[in-house]
């Protein structure tokens, strides 16, 4: 399917045209960015590993009281307080990209406002986009209030699949007759406009590579799309949803497009500070007045959007950096530390109590771990365990 210069050659029309895989020279050439020597590598394990073990700790004895015993009460002060917790716990992957692995993020375009209720639709260059966008939401103060669309076989990853599912990610099949009824089911949820949510979609639904972008490419160009080089075609049903769920509650809606220098970094290169040396972030606000009602205009608005994604990597590729660079500062060393010794101390307090308190504490423990299992594995939203409940209630009353 490809030769050795990536061209391919489709008729369009009648017409030959010719496709050429032109993509980002630095996508990932060279050497990387820094060597991974043993200390680095030591480094990198500690910090994943109390990234991952205070994660556990947090889930296992504060989860269960956020997420169903103070939602029996209220669905509001329950996200917020369970939003509050993991956002103190994400800001900890922002210190360790910035502040310890001295990766350099660039913000570009406009300095956006720190909107409550925002849609964020992105480019997907790698399979480490989303955590960036974790950058820029602590900046806004919106960090816990973050979520994403994600494939749903991340649900079967243990512990991890348990923040999934608590913070409300939406899980999906890739199947649109399956995902259309679970994404407008999640998002009917989250249309009270007292609730921070930030949304976060890739349209393209995948990480961008070569190989796929050259299937993009065949595709556009068999049924008269524009032909991309450095972003795929977006697919655009999944947004149109979202859009159509979310319009009226929406603050605002945050067009993000991200490159790397000076290769594409992977979940481990993140994790050792070898790649990438920076990242560059260009966010463009829309005006909801200005996206079409209709789904096709939709469709034709989203696709001349990632047009002009295409055009700012390309420009990217050329200059080594996007426009109106310096739309936000440095995050705070001192507000890093502050979370991180919080977070350490509380799942620290949490450790002591499990291992050298009263048995009722590891009591406690295995049942969390327990409810945590089922809840997750029976895709049993806390909202819906609360409404079941609640049910009950009036069925008893009735009696």
């Amino acid at each position: 399917m490809n030769d050795s210069s990536g061209s391919q050659r489709q008729h369009v029309n009648g017409e030959q045209k010719q496709l050429h895989f032109l993509g980002s020279p630095i996508l990932n050439n060279g050497p990387k960015h820094r060597p991974l020597t043993p200390m680095r590598r030591l480094r990198g394990i500690v910090c994943v590993g109390t990234i991952l073990s205070t994660s556990f700790l947090l889930i296992v004895y504060i989860a269960p009281v956020t997420t169903f015993v103070v939602r029996l009460f209220s669905v509001h002060y329950s996200r917020k307080i369970t939003s509050f917790l993991f956002g103190m716990w994400l800001s900890l992957w922002p210190f360790l990209f910035e502040k310890i692995n001295k990766t350099k993020v660039v913000f570009s375009g406009e300095n956006v406002p720190p909107a409550k209720r925002v849609l964020l639709f992105a480019n997907h260059r790698t399979e480490v986009d989303w955590m960036y966008l974790w950058n820029l939401a602590f900046r806004k103060g919106q960090l816990g209030y973050i979520k994403y669309i994600l494939k749903s076989s991340l649900m079967k990853i243990p512990v991890l699949s348990w923040a999934f599912h608590l913070f409300e990610f939406i899980p999906v099949e890739r199947k649109w007759e399956i995902d259309e009824r679970i994404i407008q089911n999640r998002l009917s949820k989250f249309k009270n406009p007292r609730d921070p949510l930030w949304l976060a979609v890739f349209p393209e639904g995948t990480d961008y590579t070569e190989e796929k972008c050259i299937k993009s490419q065949e595709y556009a160009a068999e049924h008269g799309l524009p032909v991309l080089e450095n972003v795929l075609l977006p697919k655009t049903k999944g947004f149109i949803t979202c859009l159509q769920e979310l319009r009226s509650s929406l603050d605002a809606v945050y067009d993000v497009t991200m490159a790397y220098k000076h290769r594409q970094p992977d979940f481990l290169d993140n994790v050792y500070g070898i790649d990438p040396s920076e990242v560059h972030i260009h966010i463009r606000t829309v005006e909801l007045k200005n996206i079409p009602t209709s789904e096709d205009e939709v469709a034709d608005w989203m696709i001349e959007r990632f047009k002009q994604k295409d055009q700012l990597l390309s420009d990217f590729t050329i200059q080594g950096h996007f426009p109106e660079e310096g739309a936000e500062g440095d995050i705070s060393t001192l507000k890093c530390l502050a979370n991180f010794f919080a977070i350490v101390s509380l799942t620290g307090t949490f450790l002591y109590l499990t291992i050298f308190s009263s048995v009722w504490f590891k009591i406690y423990a295995m049942v969390s771990c327990a409810y945590l299992t089922f809840v997750t594995y029976y895709s049993i939203h806390p909202t819906e365990l609360m409404c079941s409940l609640g049910a009950k209630k009036d069925t008893y009353k009735m009696l």
